[in-house]
């Protein structure tokens, strides 16, 4: 954890970000780190945890991280949760809670209560279209016994 918050310093010296820093370990050992990196990289999807992720599928050479715990500066963003459920991490530890991130600024709660959300009640619009097209390579995809599963 130490480590995630030292990123966190990091992030806000570089001017890369927010003040968020992520550290993956597996069996003891750092697999991954990152820092919020949203401004630097013009990238909104570039948070610490996201990051993180990114690096340890790199070093670990897959896109599965279980068995390995997440340590982040503060409670992962909705985005970030959902990536860490995709990750398969087994756990997540964190420093700040959402009210102290709300509390500088970085209210996530309006995407929170979003997200939960019937699609049609969303302030982002969420159109169906050529759904039977796209249909087609669902069943393509469905039907290859090779295909990779995640």
């Amino acid at each position: 954890m130490r480590r995630a918050i030292e990123l966190s310093r990091y992030a806000v010296s570089q001017g890369d970000g927010g003040p968020f820093g992520c550290v993956i370990v597996r069996d003891g050992e750092i697999a991954g780190e990152g820092w919020n990196r949203v401004v630097g990289r013009n990238d909104p999807t570039a948070h610490g945890e996201m990051e993180a992720i990114r690096d340890a599928s790199g070093r670990l050479g897959t896109f599965e991280l279980k068995g390995c715990d997440l340590y982040t500066s503060a409670q992962p963003c909705p985005m970030c949760l959902a990536a860490i459920y995709w990750a398969r991490i087994d756990r997540v530890f964190y420093g700040n809670t959402v009210e102290d991130a709300a509390a500088i600024g970085f209210d996530d709660v309006a995407i929170r209560e979003e997200v939960v959300r019937p699609p049609g009640d969303r302030t982002i619009p969420e159109v169906p279209l050529l759904r039977d097209e796209a249909n087609e390579v669902f069943r393509t995809f469905a039907a290859d016994p090779d295909r990779v599963r995640y």
